[in-house]
């Protein structure tokens, strides 16, 4: 790692400030205005601004341990200083370490080992139980494995090229990359950089979608000239995955309780020339009546606990607690039991979620088959962490003739 100038330090120390005591800001969103606001700054000095941002976020259970004392706004840059130590990253004297005692990390550090599981891990208490409780003895290979930082991988838009015309184009912005094996549309990035401002990303040619989250709309099975359902359609990652797919045959309704991230949706399905989806806000009951036995195919990509992606998103193991994850399985079952009306007989839906816990996933499946026989499993994937990309799980059901 490069040398940490004083301004960049500041910056990390506003940006994990703002993260960790601001109400309902977020990881992802304060580095992007951070950087935004640096724009003089070097790519070499964004991208360790940006991993020593990310991994304080992900490791803070263990560096308050190592600090001995909870993060607090005042006591910031101490944590930042026992992330430095840990990782043994060389830095200058700032000023602003001036007074921080290192005795006793360095004592902590000394011991190489740590108390608990959930120290050794980075996460809250609660939630090492829950993911012993749920997983069993995988738990640990799985946190592990989530504890990585997220690779950054692509999808390339069928609509408008193939992946090695991508692969072509990104290297002329001096981005290099390559095919993922056993992921039809997915290219991953050799090392992390802004693609955002590349003429390939301007002419539609991508989106940016982890290889994990690129299966589920190949699962769904759709088929040109369907009249397909995203009933959690957010800013529309799925959603333009499955207009490619259907090759703009046919027709995708994109359902979201919130119109600004559809209307995300419509700016980024305009780039990336999908003509076929049209918008609708669940703004109350009748939405979902009006669809009821019209879909051949519907998408669930239900609200959940995200415990599959903390590799991307670390922060958000510290700003969720157990009755944030029953009340969202009650959503989730709500959810299911109210949109899978919207298939038609011997249509079919795929239920999906970015969790690991069973609870959220093959249970609610279970849980629902029961309440309503008139529907059957074909078939379930599970993804777990270990093997490189997010978690996710995906059921496909089938709505008997």
């Amino acid at each position: 790692m490069e040398l940490i100038h004083r301004n960049l330090l500041i910056g990390i120390h506003d940006a994990l400030q703002e993260t960790f005591f601001e109400k309902n800001k977020y990881a992802d969103k304060v580095i992007e205005r951070l950087l935004k606001a640096h724009r003089k700054w070097g790519s070499q000095d964004r991208a360790v601004v940006s991993e020593i941002f990310y991994n304080i976020i992900r490791w803070k259970k263990r560096l308050e341990y190592y600090m001995g004392e909870g993060v607090k706004p005042g006591n910031i840059y101490r944590m930042i200083l026992a992330y430095l130590l840990w990782t043994k990253t060389h830095y200058k004297k700032f000023e602003e370490f001036e007074g921080i005692k290192i005795a006793d990390i360095l004592n902590k550090l000394k011991k190489g080992t740590v108390p608990t599981k959930a120290i050794q891990y980075s996460i809250p208490e609660w939630l090492a139980e829950t993911l012993e409780k749920e997983l069993g003895a995988n738990w640990e290979k799985e946190m592990d494995a989530l504890n990585d930082p997220a690779p950054t991988v692509l999808r390339v838009n069928t609509l408008k090229t193939t992946k090695d015309k991508l692969i072509e184009e990104l290297q002329k912005s001096e981005i290099e990359s390559h095919a993922v094996r056993g992921y039809e549309d997915a290219v991953e990035l050799e090392e992390k950089k802004n693609v955002f401002l590349t003429e390939a990303f301007k002419k539609g040619m991508f989106e940016v979608q982890d290889a994990s989250s690129q299966l589920i709309g190949r699962f769904l099975d759709v088929k040109e000239g369907m009249r397909v359902v995203d009933a959690c359609a957010g800013a529309g990652g799925k959603t333009l995955h499955i207009a490619a797919l259907m090759k703009n045959k046919g027709q995708i309704i994109a359902l979201d309780i919130f119109e600004w991230k559809l209307a995300e949706l419509k700016r980024r399905a305009k780039r990336a020339g999908a003509h076929n989806i049209e918008t609708r806000v669940i703004d109350d009951n009748k939405v979902i009546k009006r669809l009821h036995n019209s879909a051949d195919r519907l998408l669930i990509d239900a609200p959940c606990s995200g415990l599959g992606v903390l590799k991307r998103n670390p922060d958000s193991k510290w700003k969720i607690d157990q009755d944030f994850i029953d009340r969202i399985k009650k959503e989730q079952e709500n959810i299911l039991q109210d949109y899978s009306k919207i298939i038609k007989k011997g249509g079919q839906m795929v239920y999906a979620t970015c969790s690991i816990l069973p609870s959220e996933n093959t249970l609610q499946t279970k849980n629902f088959i029961e309440k309503n026989p008139e529907y059957e499993l074909i078939g379930e994937e599970k993804i777990m962490p270990s093997h490189g990309y997010d978690g996710f799980y995906m059921a496909l059901i089938q709505r008997k003739d």
